[in-house]
């Protein structure tokens, strides 16, 4: 198997050529308390019935525009992709004394259930889409700050300093639990890991709210992490953010990417300078398998994944590992 090319992987023999994608920006969501109302990118393929959706959660100061390579794949390949912009981007530019910065993880979270509460509207917006979409198959993605916004509605709990609900102390069993039915699955790509002593003393002052606690993350997810990513948010170096799998419960799978780090080769945007690490393999790799795993943790078609599985089974491949548990 080493060698692998991952444009071989996850593509069941039913599956016909990519769509052309039909996206529609800004759909504005009015949002009260929030002081700016919300608004969302959605893209669609242009043909196709019985579409699942993925939300699909920025890292720090992106925005709606950003992860083209994965919300356009996905698009392309079936389902119904809506990216929030969220208070932290850069587009909106937030003062760092904004009374909003400390809570910005929890508008977040607000963000994508707003979403959920007008899939109504979202579909509307996009010419053709109407009654194309069942809302009964609905996953979470996020990519870094992005996967604990995805983790949190999957039944993560964001913990604070003293162990209870951020912005107050209290046993862990207090955090509040955010967690959304609506959601059934999730993919949380290159999200932080465990807290407390792990994290650099700049981090825990800074990130008051990077103290999750995974062990009531029950629904179903993918996680995936790059061995290369080496964050100074962390003392313990890239094993960090393979926490989401080894400190939830199971069913989780893990796919590691090898030489892979924060943007995996590229999955923030299609130009060079959105990552440290650009390669086009790599973004394959991710696109494919969380493809794969999407289809299979919404009920869709297990093919693909199956493929994926056993071609990057333990022992893994010059591209990645995949485990599952």
């Amino acid at each position: 198997m080493n060698g692998l090319d991952p444009g071989d992987l996850a593509t069941p023999a039913p599956e016909p050529a990519p769509a052309p994608v039909v996206s529609v920006k800004p759909v504005t969501l009015e949002a009260p308390g929030r002081g700016r109302d919300l608004e969302v990118k959605v893209s669609a393929p242009a043909t196709g019935r019985g579409l699942p959706v993925v939300l699909l959660s920025h890292g720090f100061g992106s925005s709606l525009d950003g992860y083209g390579p994965l919300a356009d794949f996905w698009a392309a390949r079936g389902f119904v992709v809506a990216q929030p912009t969220h208070l932290d981007s850069r587009t909106v530019g937030l003062p760092a004394d904004d009374p909003r910065t400390a809570r910005l993880w929890r508008f977040r979270v607000e963000d994508m259930r707003r979403v959920l509460d007008h899939l109504d509207l979202l579909e509307a917006a996009v010419p053709g889409l109407a009654g194309r979409v069942d809302r009964g198959r609905v996953a979470v993605a996020g990519h870094s700050f992005g996967g604990q916004t995805a983790g949190v509605l999957l039944g993560l709990r964001v913990l604070g300093p003293a162990g209870g609900s951020t912005g107050g102390p209290g046993p862990a069993e207090d955090a509040e639990d955010l967690s959304d039915p609506r959601v059934t699955a999730g993919v949380l790509i290159a999200t932080a890991g465990r807290g407390g002593a792990d994290l650099t003393p700049y981090a825990a002052e800074h990130f008051p709210f990077m103290n999750p606690d995974f062990t009531r993350m029950t629904a179903p997810a993918l996680v995936v992490a790059g061995d290369k990513d080496d964050l100074p948010l962390t003392v313990r170096g890239p094993e960090w953010l393979t926490d989401p799998y080894h400190l939830s419960p199971g069913p989780k799978s893990l796919l590691t990417v090898h030489g892979g780090e924060h943007s995996l080769g590229g999955i923030a945007g299609y130009e060079a300078k959105e990552t440290t690490d650009e390669d086009p393999r790599r973004v394959a790799l991710v696109q494919r398998v969380t493809w794969a795993y999407l289809r299979h943790a919404l009920g869709v078609d297990d093919t693909g994944w199956a493929a994926a599985r056993e071609a990057l089974a333990a022992d893994g491949t010059t591209e990645g590992r995949l485990e599952s548990k």
